[in-house]
């Protein structure tokens, strides 16, 4: 069975939703953090990292545009990835 080969834009359609739901999961972790380090006392980090997570929902911001310049999510391809973590 072949399959087709995705041009760049259409890897980007597949790419863009995985990495702006990614996004997402590490902004609400970030929040997370930010209110325990808060609790601990240190509000200074506390702030710093609240200040990154608004950071990457400004950087979500132009990934959205991004793909809907691109024509929206592409459907009916899996995205298979792995993470380095």
């Amino acid at each position: 069975m072949t399959e087709k080969k995705l041009s760049d834009i259409e890897k980007l359609r597949v790419l863009l939703p995985h990495w702006l739901e990614h996004n997402k999961s590490h902004g609400a972790e970030f929040c997370q953090w930010a209110e325990i380090i808060s609790a601990a006392g240190d509000t200074e980090a506390a702030a710093l990292i609240r200040q990154a997570a608004g950071y990457l929902e400004k950087a979500d911001e132009s990934l959205s545009q991004a793909l809907e310049s691109l024509g929206g999510p592409l459907h009916g391809h899996a995205h298979h990835h792995h993470h380095h973590d």
